[in-house]
């Protein structure tokens, strides 16, 4: 999930194909229905990305009573309006009234507090949870911005590769070599500086297990002269999120694949190509793409059919997008990565979304 930030923008103003009183307000490539006329080319307006959780009186003041997702119908997520995409919500809250939005877009001022807006935290099911214990030396697992809120990540042309966005949960590996420790976590546990005790019923310890991902770790480490490893990978199917990849995902031994690796030796943490440093030692997400960068490409292969079971069972989640040659990205302050998340995927019925 991406971190939240409200932020005030410079819009861009689009016809709706489908429908006389509305447009599109794009903001970087996500785009925003908004009512015909409220805004124009060039306007800033604030944009309140999806997951974000709304206060009531925000909800009441923008006519949105009732029309948003959750339970106490207060979080933004993506929905199709009149057959076109709308992600996020743009608009000018009455308390930024007399604010000078045009200097906090240059800043790049996030409103969330100011506005009580919170990031929404998915349900941790009995299965994903456990006894948990500190952990400060987990090698933790970042969040990926979207591409469609940051298009500038990666130059036109830069060689790049797609790999497919899996629906599942995220499982950390840390292997230390000196003392042989192998921490598990997921992503929201280890973000707290927490592992979870190994237990033979929690499903981040099931998959490590039946993947023998401590092994490998440990080989990787001795290979490369780390002082510690980290294995990311996706735990998926039955049991674990509502898109399952058939018969890759039993609950008794979850589906597995590797997306990124990471080592770190005296002080410095180094990411690697997954395939180039595991080969076929475990397995890995599938690659879709591989060459020159393009905005248009990238979006439409996040869209499709999953291929993790080879029978295109269901819909894809989307795509995450690397440099070849891992660098420093300047627009975002880390690592060059991005992800998009397919429209079919966003608008799903009775979808699942735990961490």
């Amino acid at each position: 999930m991406s971190t939240l930030r409200v932020t005030a923008e410079r819009l861009t103003v689009l016809e709706h194909p489908n429908a006389d009183a509305l447009e599109l307000a794009q903001v970087g490539l996500y785009r925003a229905v908004v009512a015909k006329g409220a805004y124009r080319t060039g306007d800033i307006a604030l944009y309140i990305p999806e997951q974000a959780v709304l206060p009531a009186e925000l909800i009441e003041e923008l006519g949105l009573t009732g029309k948003l997702a959750g339970s106490r119908a207060d979080r933004v997520r993506a929905v199709r309006l009149r057959g076109e995409l709308s992600q996020g919500i743009v608009c000018r809250p009455q308390s930024l009234a007399g604010v000078d939005l045009a200097g906090a877009a240059e800043r790049g001022e996030d409103f969330a507090a100011a506005l009580g807006i919170t990031k929404w935290a998915p349900p941790i099911p009995t299965s994903m949870n456990g006894e948990v214990e500190q952990a400060p030396d987990l090698l933790p697992w970042v969040d990926i911005e979207n591409l469609k809120r940051f298009p500038d990540v990666f130059e036109p042309g830069e060689p790049v590769v797609l790999t497919e966005k899996l629906h599942g949960s995220c499982c950390l590996v840390t292997f230390h070599t000196g003392s042989g420790l192998v921490q598990v976590s997921s992503k929201g546990i280890g973000a707290q500086g927490l592992a979870l005790v190994e237990d033979e019923k929690n499903l981040y310890w099931r998959a490590v297990r039946a993947h023998g991902v401590a092994e490998v770790a440990r080989r990787v480490a001795e290979r490369l002269g780390a002082e510690r490893v980290g294995i990311f990978g996706e735990v998926f199917g039955s049991g674990v999120q509502d898109l399952t990849y058939g018969e890759a995902g039993r609950a008794e031994q979850p589906g597995y694949a590797v997306f990124d690796v990471s080592v770190h030796t005296d002080g410095q943490l180094r990411w690697l190509d997954a395939a180039e440093v595991l080969g076929d030692e475990l397995p890995l997400v599938p690659e879709l793409w591989r060459g020159p960068f393009d905005a248009g490409t990238v979006l439409a292969l996040a869209d499709g059919r999953e291929t993790v079971s080879g029978r295109a069972l269901h819909i894809r989640e989307g795509v995450v997008v690397r440099p070849v040659a891992e660098r420093y990205s300047p627009v975002l302050g880390g690592r060059a990565i991005a992800k998009v998340v397919g429209g079919a995927y966003l608008t799903r019925k009775g979808g699942t979304e735990y961490e």
